[in-house]
């Protein structure tokens, strides 16, 4: 049996691929699109759309009710930078979207849950280097708070009403396909675009500052897998640490000169900075290729060949 899938937030940077490959997996009849607006694009034109505002819990139910959803995918958020210019609309959006999927699961009208959490959960006093699964954990931006007080909420939900909940935490995620969705990773997408238009990139981040990364086709594999892995083999139920690459603007640059030598950059660090200092610059993420067999494909080099290629 096929489940029925919901994808709250699917115009988004993960929800648009997320959609895409979900369909081709369970069948367009079986997968249901959302987003607060209606756009002329892919997801809305290849199968079921819904609009939806993710804050509104009737129209949620009313789409699990009509469609006889078994799974929900909650992408809708607001991101990091994007967060703290509203940071009131960010915790509710964050929070109250959460809190009205985790109930239709703990009544029972759906069965599984996935949300995604973020590495913006660790903080400024959190291990930079290899950051463990369970650290210091004290977020000094609005989108962590909401993302490490979701983390808590779905443990808490699975350890007091049995609510079947997944999460990982994504690192910074690099894709071709959808532009820059407001978050301090973004330069590792928008430096590909400027590269090929312009040969040259200015960096909100300064030179040396080291972030882990994933590219989008990883990102959307592990979204996968975990939801179909069987529920005993998910031990931690708040949200699995997840990784692939950590590298520096300078790093990526260098990498794109293979390919373009004449392409150059320039930094001229923001408040952007201040966010990307107090993240992790990588990741441990041993309890995830454990419990549910996770392993990434790309690496630096192979991502900038796939991404080039995409993007000419």
């Amino acid at each position: 049996m096929n489940p029925k899938i919901l994808i709250i937030g699917a115009c988004g940077q993960i929800g648009t691929e997320l959609t895409h490959k979900l369909r081709k997996l369970y069948g367009i009849e079986n997968v249901v699109a959302a987003d607060i607006r209606k756009l002329n694009n892919d997801i809305v034109n290849s199968g079921i759309f819904e609009v939806v505002n993710a804050l509104d819990f009737n129209q949620i139910q009313h789409l699990v009710e009509v469609y006889q959803i078994t799974d929900v995918y909650l992408m809708a958020a607001l991101l990091s930078a994007t967060a703290e210019k509203n940071p009131a609309f960010a915790w509710d959006l964050n929070m109250n979207s959460l809190f009205h999927v985790l109930n239709l699961a703990k009544a029972k009208q759906i069965k599984k849950v996935f949300w995604p959490s973020s590495i913006a959960v660790f903080g400024p006093t959190t291990p930079r280097e290899n950051t463990p699964q369970y650290t210091i954990m004290e977020p000094s931006t609005v989108y962590g708070i909401s993302k490490l007080a979701g983390e808590r909420w779905c443990e808490y939900y699975n350890s007091h009403f049995g609510v079947d909940v997944r999460s990982v935490r994504y690192p910074g995620l690099i894709s071709w396909s959808t532009p820059p969705g407001g978050g301090t990773t973004d330069y590792a997408v928008d430096i590909y675009h400027k590269a090929l238009s312009d040969q040259k990139y200015e960096c909100f981040l300064s030179s040396e500052t080291k972030m882990p990364m994933m590219y989008m086709d990883d990102a959307i594999d592990a979204t996968i897998r975990i939801m179909q892995a069987p529920s005993e083999q998910i031990k931690i139920r708040s949200s699995y640490n997840l990784a692939a690459m950590s590298f520096t603007p300078t790093e990526i640059a260098a990498e794109i000169q293979k390919h373009i030598p004449e392409f150059t950059i320039s930094y001229q660090p923001d408040f952007r900075q201040t966010i990307a200092d107090s993240w992790p610059a990588s990741i441990d993420d041993s309890r995830a290729r454990e419990d549910w067999n996770w392993h990434h494909e790309f690496n630096l080099e192979s991502m900038t060949v796939d991404m080039l290629k995409n993007l000419r």
